[in-house]
């Protein structure tokens, strides 16, 4: 299977049979190259990666400043130290899992909760990290 195909149809499928969607879903290498992307995933800059590695690695060195992403600062919120870590702007948000090789990242906005986000997002990270990515 196809990186892109994870994205497809993993992260941007259909969450509850209704119609609703993440707004933005990509999986990017921890070197910050991207692996697949959904067409409207923002533009990141690699400094923002790297400051994303780094809160994986010293969980909390986030928290001070917000998780930016293209930008955008998101308000760090509970996650699990090493694991995954969540942001929120606004009605939306984003939730990050690490895995092996790769971040897995899924943004998405109203109606979808943070629990969706979270549930498609950490579902297919942890399916990674089970399959050695």
């Amino acid at each position: 299977m196809s990186w892109q195909t994870y994205v497809d149809e993993h992260l941007m499928c259909d969450i509850d049979g209704n119609g609703q969607h993440l707004a933005a879903a990509a999986i990017v290498g921890h070197d910050g190259s991207p692996w697949a992307k959904s067409a409207n995933f923002p533009q990141f800059k690699p400094e923002e990666i790297t400051a994303i590695m780094k809160d994986f690695d010293e969980p909390g060195t986030l928290a001070p400043t917000g998780l930016h992403l293209a930008g955008v600062k998101y308000m760090v919120i509970q996650g699990e130290p090493g694991a995954v870590i969540r942001g929120k702007k606004g009605s939306g948000g984003i939730t990050i899992k690490k895995t092996g090789q790769a971040l897995v990242f899924g943004i998405y906005e109203e109606p979808v909760t943070p629990g969706q986000c979270n549930m498609v997002v950490e579902r297919l990270g942890d399916y990674l990290a089970d399959q050695g990515l």
